[in-house]
């Protein structure tokens, strides 16, 4: 099972950083076509308020590759801080 960990660290770490560059694509795409500024402002709040959500995708991707979830607590005795 932390094999299976491990590798779905690497797929959310691809996931994250796939879909962000596809965002970037299409709002460059975007802008170019139609280069107002509703266009450029709604697309750029897209790409800030998506960066951390990708951002927050690679970090739990690095932490499952890491091994951080190797061992979760089965009850709350087990929790430490």
């Amino acid at each position: 099972m932390n094999s299976i960990k491990k590798y779905l660290g690497l797929v959310w770490i691809a996931l994250a950083i796939y879909s962000y560059s596809i965002l970037l694509k299409t709002a460059i795409e975007r802008i170019r076509l139609v280069p107002t500024t509703d266009t450029i402002i709604q697309w750029s709040i897209f790409a800030i308020i998506f960066l951390p959500i990708a951002l927050g995708f690679m970090m739990f991707g690095w932490m499952a590759l890491k091994g951080a979830y190797d061992h979760l607590p089965e009850s709350s005795n087990e929790v430490e801080d």
